[in-house]
């Protein structure tokens, strides 16, 4: 299952991770031995006997690795460098089985700042999965709904998922298309 890249590492403390696809989060113990099939946006896909799991990008210490930082903007941020941040972050989500952010896949049909009543920043995402009934579903939109309330300045994000239109392999970047070799 595992390729000759993959990384071979043993988790040094008790971390809980999400199964690959279903979703469901399991504890693995210090002294688990995994290999790191993927590494990217921040978290990383492990292969543990028959089974992978996505370690969120908080915990790669547990496999030796760096934890990601979160984002910054410069004082003097304009409501584009802002704009430009919110899709960057969501660049870093990416559907576990798939090495392609949600942004190139066509994922995210919209995402739109805006203000709360009290003038505070507020994002709302609309997006799909690619496919109805996706196990990482869940795991995918508060992944974006997670980062993206990292970005300085927001107050509230929003994601709404839907599935009008269908995603289709037609709404990917043909960055997208050539990585996945359906171009």
């Amino acid at each position: 299952m595992f390729s000759q890249t993959s990384q071979p590492c043993t988790f040094q403390r008790d971390c809980t991770v999400v199964m690959i696809p279903a979703g469901d989060e399991v504890t693995l113990p210090a002294g688990t031995v995994a290999y790191i099939t993927q590494a990217l946006g921040g978290s990383f896909t492990v292969f543990v006997d028959g089974n992978l799991f996505r370690v969120a990008g908080v915990d790669a210490d547990a496999i030796g690795k760096e934890p990601v930082l979160p984002p910054s903007l410069p004082e003097n941020a304009t409501e584009e460098d802002i704009e430009q941040l919110l899709w960057e972050q969501m660049k870093t989500v990416y559907d576990p089985e798939i090495p392609v952010n949600i942004v190139d896949l066509g994922l995210v049909y919209s995402c739109e700042m805006g203000r709360d009543e009290r003038g505070e920043r507020t994002v709302t995402v609309e997006m799909t999965l690619t496919a109805p009934g996706c196990g990482m579903g869940d795991i995918i939109v508060d992944d974006v709904r997670s980062k993206l309330a990292l970005v300085p300045t927001i107050s509230n994000v929003e994601v709404e998922l839907t599935f009008d239109p269908l995603w289709n392999h037609s709404m990917m970047s043909e960055a997208a298309k050539l990585e996945t070799g359906m171009f």
